[in-house]
């Protein structure tokens, strides 16, 4: 079971220059659709003056939301070569923006796909380079209700397990909600649920 998923850390950027068009890549750690909007608006208006500000992001830990889109470039030539770049490097909950400043003179769409490609690449690389490409874990929760006589049981499985609390409330009735890597909730969930026997 795969339980891991690799992101980036902090903001990366990349470079890439082709017959006097200049293209600026940012990459960034994103967890939602929301994040990706807000940055988009953010990458307009700084660059207000840049002729296109494309982008391609992944979502979840196994990458299965994902966008790419070509503000205005030729289909298929900006967004989808930023995604791939994002593919191959098997990163997730990640966006990359490639702003581009129109040289004058047209790259036609082979050149355009190599150059959106290549920025992209080149913001993964630094990522990498930098120290900022980091493992994650798949984490699920769990709330789990006990009698207040179970809690030192509880919290055995817990010191045992290491599991993140986030969630505490001891009263008569105690319920405490965990997270833990997501190989591990089964194991949890059964030692749990003998306590309950």
């Amino acid at each position: 079971m795969e339980d891991t998923y690799l992101t980036i850390s902090s903001v990366s950027e990349g470079y890439y220059t082709e017959k006097r068009s200049k293209f600026y890549a940012f990459a960034h750690h994103v967890e939602t659709p929301e994040e990706v909007k807000e940055l988009q608006q953010f990458y307009k208006k700084k660059y207000y003056d840049a002729r296109h500000v494309c982008y391609a992001y992944r979502l979840g830990s196994d990458g299965s939301i994902f966008r790419a889109n070509d503000d205005g470039e030729p289909s298929s030539t900006a967004g989808k070569p930023i995604h791939g770049a994002l593919l191959s490097a098997n990163l997730t909950n990640v966006v990359i923006f490639v702003i581009r400043y129109y040289g004058g003179v047209n790259l036609g769409t082979g050149g355009l796909i190599v150059a959106y490609r290549e920025a992209a690449h080149d913001a993964i690389e630094n990522a990498k380079v930098e120290g900022r490409v980091e493992e994650r874990q798949v984490e699920e929760q769990l709330t789990f209700k006990f009698p207040y006589e179970q809690l030192n049981d509880v919290m055995r499985i817990i010191k045992n397990m290491q599991p993140r609390i986030l969630n505490q409330d001891f009263q008569a009735t105690c319920s405490i909600t965990l997270s833990i890597r997501k190989s591990l909730m089964p194991e949890l969930t059964q030692r749990l649920s003998q306590l309950r026997s």
